[in-house]
Order: C-alpha cells, then structure tokens, then sequence
C-alpha cells in the first residue's frame, strides 16, 4: 500500500512496495512527491515525461550496486545475484552487468511499520551462493528535513562490496532546467569528467556555484563534481529555483564516494554516493538527510 507521511510542514508520499516493480530501484521508501505546505512548493518529478520511457525513476528513489552488483561477475550464466532492497535476479548471458537491464526477478520479502511521521521497511535476507543481508530503512519527518536512514546487515558467508545513492529526481514547482536554478557546493565548484562536450559547455561553474549556460535542449547531461569535499561542510550540495527562492539541500553521516550530476530538461539529480563494504556478520549504518526551504 501507498503512504503518505505528514506533520504539518512538509507533507511525502511513497509509492507502495512493489509498485515500481522494476529491477533497478529500491523498492523500498520509493518517494514520489514532497511538499513544502509553507508556499505549496513541490520537488519531485519523473525521470521521463514520457508514459513508458525510461527506467521509471520518480522523486527521490535508491539504487544499490549502479557500478558494483553484488555477486554478479563470478555468477555463471543462469545463476542468481541478490539486488539490496529488490531482489534474486537471474544472470542471463556472459554480458557485464547492466543498470538498465530486464532480469528474471524473485523479490525479497519485505515487512512495513508507519506512524504518522515515520515509516520503518525491514527487507528480510535470501541466502544465494552465500551472500545474504537484511536491509532496514526508516524514513522520518523532523520539522523541514527528510530523513532516511540505513541498516544494512550481512547475513552470509561473503563480504558485500557495492555502493548506494538517491536518484533525485528534482524539478522544483515543475520549472525547466535552466537558468533559473543554481546548484551550490560547500566548496570550489567544478565539473569532473563530463559525458560529452554538450555536458561541458552546458555547465557554468563560478565560486561554489555550477549554474546552466541554457536551457537543456533534450539530451541527457553527466558528470560528477567537486566541491562536497569540505569536511566540516554542513551539507553536500543545495539546489535553489531563485524566482521562487524554494530549494532542497542533501546532508548525511558518511564521507561521499563521489557526487554526480544527472539531468534532462524537466529534471536535475545531484547523486551522492555511499561506498559500503561489510564483512560477514557486520554491518553499516548512515543516513541522509533533506532539508526543503523556501522564503
């Protein structure tokens, strides 16, 4: 079932368990919308305006193992890989593993506990080829910030080695990607390793600022940044729209991997990645945080 979480500042809703159904994101806490009440300000927006195209990212939803699928490379074809907060997915071919690949899928069982400000998932371990683990994800409202929460326990014989982050799928009030937003760092902005020349030069870094030249004009911009790396910041990046002044700030509890930078002309995503490894009968805890604001 669906859920929507409120205290009178900001108003989150959360699709139910499964109803993404895809192989990719964590089915769990898979935010569709927040609301800032003060000013009706919304963030979250789909990853394709377009019914049926893309992976079917919404709002603000979690991915394990992008880059690092656990158990994947030693697996033969036909054999099973675990997917934190997904699933058993099945090996199809000799291939590298693929984010946005279809794979056989048996899901994980998973349990669900709400109050009116918070709600807890418990994803409860699958044994495959000795790699086991439970995850649990606590998402909870405190005044104008978001927190979600990790516990990642592993239950096998095998270490675990793979990394998380939040796909932002951000589009304050539904405004375009453009001039009017500016993306700010702790630090000294810059762009590391861009996709393409079209990335570069879109991309616009002055002081701790990275603010677009124009409009996207329908491709797809990528690359990560730097800045975040300032250790007594107090978040990792802040996205302000400036003609309404509603913006969405990322905090934690956990050094970054790296952050990247994501984004189409409806929708920007800074992506800050938690690199996890967890030896067996160990486990990692962090959490984020997301403050919203407006004037």
């Amino acid at each position: 079932m669906s859920y929507k979480l409120s205290n009178g500042i900001l108003t989150v809703e959360i699709a139910g368990t499964g109803d993404y159904g895809g192989t990719r994101f964590d089915w769990t806490g898979f935010i569709t919308q927040v609301t800032l009440e003060k000013g009706r300000h919304s963030f979250c927006v789909p990853e394709s305006l377009v019914p049926g195209h893309g992976s079917g990212g919404t709002g603000l939803c979690n991915e394990f193992g992008i880059s690092r699928a656990i158990g994947y490379e030693e697996a033969m074809p036909g054999e099973w890989f675990p997917k934190p907060g997904v699933g058993l997915l099945q090996k199809t071919g000799p291939e590298p593993y693929s984010f946005n690949g279809e794979y056989p899928l048996i899901p994980f069982q998973i349990s669900e506990e709400a109050t009116g400000q918070s709600l807890t998932y418990i994803v409860q371990p699958m044994e495959c080829r000795g790699y086991s683990m439970q995850l649990t994800k606590t998402i909870a409202l405190h005044d104008n910030r978001l927190d979600i929460s990790y516990v990642l326990e592993n239950k096998g014989t095998k270490p675990l080695h793979t990394e998380e982050y939040v796909h932002n799928f951000v589009g304050i009030d539904g405004a375009g990607i453009g001039a009017g937003y500016i993306l700010r760092l702790p630090g000294e902005a810059g762009v590391k390793d861009p996709e393409s020349s079209y990335t570069a030069e879109l991309l616009d870094c002055s002081g701790n600022a990275i603010t677009w030249n124009q409009e996207p004009d329908g491709r797809p911009f990528y690359c990560q940044v730097t800045g975040w790396e300032k250790q007594d910041a107090d978040c990792y990046w802040e996205l302000v729209h400036e003609p309404s002044g509603a913006g969405v700030r990322e905090s934690g509890d956990f050094v970054p991997q790296k952050v990247a930078l994501w984004g189409e002309q409806h929708v920007v995503s800074p992506e800050v990645f938690a690199d996890i490894s967890i030896l067996p009968r160990h486990s990692k805890h962090w959490r984020r945080s997301y403050q919203f604001f407006a004037p």
